[in-house]
C-alpha cells in the first residue's frame, strides 16, 4: 500500500511539472509598468527553458527550476499601446495581444472599495453613476478584478481578466479607483491599469501575511491554530468538492443569485419535518450565534397562529432587513423575493393573499442568502410583524424560529448539503473558522497571486470593520503596508481613504480609528484622503465616490506625476497654550477657513476636569485660535470627535481636515 501512494505521489509531481501555467495577472489587455523591469513568472516543466519576447524588442530568458517553477524581468519602455509579448516553453507558447504600457495601481479594502460604479441599489446609489458610465470609453484604462478567493496558506493563482474600459466594464468596477484612474489619466494622458483586490466587511488583518501578522502578540494562537489544521482544512476542501456545486460568477451580474437550486424545495412545505432543525432567536445576525462567520443559505421556519377574524383576509408580512438576499413562502407558496446585491439594509414588507390564509395557523419559511459578511433576519424586534392589510392590529413574530443551513459559500461557488439528513448539522468542526475574516486568508487569496506583477502604487479603502479595535489599528494597518512592500520588494507608494462619519451605536468610538489612520501618515510615502465633508451618517457606503477617488489621486499626482498642486486638506501638527487660548498649527494649512454646520464648528475645548465644552474659534496667521468663556485654564482641544460629526475646517484647495485631539486621555 506505502508502495501504491508513493508511485501515486511521484505520478502527481511528475504531472504537475509538466504542466504550464501562467498565472491570470497575466492577459491579453493587460498593463505592464512602464519604464522599469517588470516580472513574469509561472510554471512548467523542470529545467525547462522560457523565452520571452515583445513587440517593442526586449526579451529574455530563463530555465525552470526542479519544481518547474520560474522567475524572470522584463524591461519595458515608456508608456504605449497595443503591444504583444510572446511566452515561448519547450513544447507550447503563448501569445498576449493589445497590452498596454502605462501605470498599474493596485485597489483594494474592503465594500467602500468594492463597491462599483453602477452602486447595489436601491440603498447604496454612486452620485453621478449614469454619466460616468454612459462617457467611460476608454482603451487606455483597463481592469482587473480578482474575484472572492479565501485560502488557508498562499496561493499561487487566483480568477480575473483584464478588460478594456467601457459602459459595461466600468458599471461593475470599484467606483472609487474609476474616479481615481479618470482624474490620472486626464492629467497624464498615460494609460493606466487598476487592480481590484477587495471584499466587503473584511478587517485589515485578513490582508496581511502570516509571518508578518505573527509579529503581533494577538493574533498568534489563531495561526497556530491554523497551521496545526491544514490538513483538516484540506479535508474539508476536498469534501465539499464531492458536492453539488453552482459558480454564480459564471453567471450575468444581474442574474447571479436568481434561480438558485439547492435540492431544497421541501423546506418551504407546510408538511415538511423540521423537528430536528436547531433554534434561533430573530431578529439577529447569524454570525453572533453558533452559526459563526458562516456565508451561505440558511432557511428559517416558523409556525404563527393568528385570530379567526383574520382568515380569508389579505395579510402584511414584516420582516425587517434581511442579509442579504431572500425569497418568502407562506404555507409553501412564494410571496415575495429580493435576489440581487444591495437589499441588505432593506425592510422586507410583502403581502400575503387572502386565498393563502384558509386556517388559523401560517408556516411561514424564508430561505436567506448571505454572499459576504454578516447574514440574517436581523434588525429590532419591532420590525418583525404580521397584521391584517390596513390594520393597525398586529402580531409579532419575532423569538424563536426554526433554521437549517443548506449551502455554504466560498470563492465565488454555492456548495449543497443534503437537506432531508440535516447535513449541516453534522460536519466536524474546526478549532479555526476559515472565511474572508479570518486573519491572512484574504492575503493568501487576493494578494499572494498577484505579487509580485510589478505595480506603480497602491489605493485602500476599509476601516470600518477594524472600529471594535480601534487602537489596535494604529499599530495592524501600518504593519500591512510594509508587509506588501516587502513582498513585492518595492517601497510603493500607498495612498488611504479615511473612513466617513456614520452611526456606529454608542459603543464603536470611530474617531479613535480616524485618528488611528491619521498616526499612519508617519509612514513613508503614504498619503490620506478624508471624507468628512462627503458622509451619510446613515449609510456607511457614502454616495459621494467621485470625490474619494480624485482626492486619492491628488496624492499621486503630486508625489508621483509631479503637479503643483495641494494633496491634502489641513492636518493637526502641534499647539502651544496662551493664557485662556489653545493655538493650533496644522500642515497644509493654506488659506484655512470654518464653514460651520447649523452654526456648529464642531469643535471643543476641555479644561483639567476634562469636561468638553462648545469653543469659539477663530483664524490668525494660518494658525486656529481655540477658547471658550466657560474654560479658563484650557488643556485640550478636540475637532469633530465622535461617530457622526462632519467637517467644519478646509483650506484654499477646499479639502476638509481629518478629526483629531490634542490630549490622550481615554474616553
Amino acid at each position: 500500500m506505502k508502495l501504491l501512494l508513493t508511485l501515486l505521489f511521484l505520478i502527481s509531481l511528475i504531472f504537475a511539472q509538466s504542466k504550464t501555467e501562467i498565472p491570470a495577472i497575466f492577459g491579453n489587455n493587460m498593463v505592464l509598468q512602464q519604464n522599469t523591469e517588470v516580472t513574469f513568472w509561472g510554471k512548467t516543466k523542470s529545467n525547462s527553458n522560457v523565452e520571452i519576447s515583445s513587440s517593442w524588442g526586449n526579451s529574455t530568458k530563463t530555465t525552470s527550476d526542479e519544481l518547474g517553477n520560474w522567475k524572470t524581468k522584463l524591461r519595458t519602455p515608456n508608456y504605449g499601446e497595443n503591444f504583444t509579448i510572446n511566452l515561448q516553453f519547450s513544447d507550447t507558447s503563448i501569445t498576449y495581444k493589445n497590452v498596454l504600457v502605462g501605470e498599474v495601481w493596485l485597489c483594494s479594502g474592503q465594500s467602500n472599495m468594492e463597491m462599483p460604479l453602477a452602486g447595489w441599489l436601491p440603498a447604496d446609489s454612486i452620485e453621478g453613476s449614469k454619466n460616468a458610465i454612459e462617457n467611460s470609453y476608454n482603451r487606455n484604462i483597463r481592469y482587473f478584478t480578482v474575484e472572492h478567493q479565501v485560502s488557508e496558506k498562499p496561493a499561487f493563482n487566483c480568477s480575473g481578466n483584464w478588460v478594456e474600459q467601457n459602459p459595461e466594464t466600468a458599471a461593475s468596477f470599484s467606483a472609487t479607483a474609476f474616479f481615481f484612474a479618470q482624474n490620472i489619466y486626464k492629467e497624464t494622458n498615460i494609460p493606466l491599469g487598476l487592480i481590484n483586490s477587495s471584499w466587503g466587511g473584511t478587517p485589515v488583518e485578513t490582508w496581511t501575511s502570516a509571518e508578518k501578522l505573527a509579529t503581533t502578540e494577538k493574533y498568534a494562537n489563531v495561526l497556530n491554530d491554523i497551521n496545526k489544521n491544514k490538513e483538516e482544512f484540506e479535508n474539508i476542501y476536498s469534501w465539499l468538492n464531492t458536492r453539488n456545486k453552482q459558480n454564480v460568477y459564471e453567471k450575468k451580474i444581474n442574474e447571479r443569485w436568481k434561480n438558485l437550486n439547492f435540492n431544497d424545495q421541501n423546506c418551504s412545505k407546510t408538511d415538511f419535518d423540521d423537528r430536528n432543525w436547531k433554534n434561533m432567536n430573530l431578529p439577529t445576525g447569524w454570525e453572533l450565534t453558533e452559526v459563526g462567520n458562516f456565508d451561505g443559505v440558511i432557511w428559517f421556519r416558523k409556525k404563527v397562529i393568528i385570530p379567526s377574524e383574520w382568515k380569508n383576509k389579505d395579510l402584511i408580512l414584516e420582516l425587517g432587513p434581511i442579509d442579504d438576499m431572500d425569497i418568502t413562502f407562506v404555507n409553501g407558496t412564494k410571496i415575495g423575493s429580493h435576489e440581487q446585491d444591495g437589499f441588505w439594509n432593506m425592510p422586507r414588507t410583502y403581502e400575503i393573499p387572502a386565498n393563502l390564509v384558509n386556517d388559523t395557523s401560517l408556516l411561514i419559511a424564508v430561505r436567506v442568502i448571505d454572499n459576504q459578511g454578516g447574514g440574517g433576519i436581523y434588525g429590532t424586534s419591532n420590525l418583525l410583524n404580521i397584521h391584517p392589510k390596513f390594520s393597525t392590529e398586529t402580531i409579532s413574530i419575532a423569538g424563536e424560529w426554526k433554521y437549517l443551513p443548506v449551502a455554504v459559500f466560498l470563492n465565488n461557488i454555492f456548495y449543497s448539503f443534503d437537506v432531508e439528513t440535516e447535513e449541516f448539522f453534522h460536519i466536524p468542526k474546526l478549532p479555526e473558522q476559515l472565511n474572508q475574516n479570518t486573519p491572512t486568508t484574504l492575503f493568501n487569496g487576493m494578494i499572494s497571486p498577484i505579487i509580485p506583477y510589478t505595480i506603480k502604487g497602491a489605493i485602500w479603502y476599509q476601516g470600518e470593520s477594524n472600529t471594535g479595535e480601534p487602537e489596535l489599528y494604529a499599530t495592524l494597518f501600518p504593519l500591512m503596508i510594509s508587509d506588501w512592500r516587502e513582498k513585492w520588494q518595492i517601497e510603493f507608494p500607498f495612498y488611504f481613504a479615511q473612513i466617513a462619519p456614520w452611526d456606529y451605536g454608542t459603543k464603536i468610538f470611530s474617531q479613535i480609528l480616524r485618528e488611528s489612520q491619521l498616526k499612519s501618515l508617519k509612514t513613508p510615502k503614504t498619503g490620506m484622503a478624508v471624507t468628512m465633508d462627503i458622509a451619510n451618517s446613515e449609510n456607511v457606503h457614502p454616495a459621494k465616490k467621485r470625490e474619494v477617488g480624485e482626492r486619492l489621486s491628488l496624492w499621486a499626482l503630486k508625489n508621483e506625476y509631479g503637479k503643483d498642486i495641494i494633496p491634502s486638506g489641513p492636518i493637526y501638527d502641534s499647539f502651544i497654550i496662551e493664557n485662556d487660548k489653545i493655538i493650533l498649527s496644522f500642515l497644509y494649512d493654506e488659506g484655512m477657513f470654518l464653514k460651520p454646520i447649523d452654526g456648529k464648528n464642531n469643535f471643543q475645548i476641555a479644561g483639567e476636569d476634562r469636561i468638553f465644552v462648545d469653543a469659539q474659534v477663530e483664524i490668525k496667521n494660518n494658525k486656529l485660535v481655540v477658547s471658550s468663556d466657560k474654560i479658563k485654564n484650557p488643556k485640550a482641544v478636540r475637532y469633530c470627535w465622535d461617530n457622526i460629526s462632519y467637517g467644519t475646517l478646509f483650506n484654499n484647495a477646499k479639502l476638509p481636515a481629518s478629526s483629531f485631539r490634542t490630549d490622550n486621555w481615554e474616553n
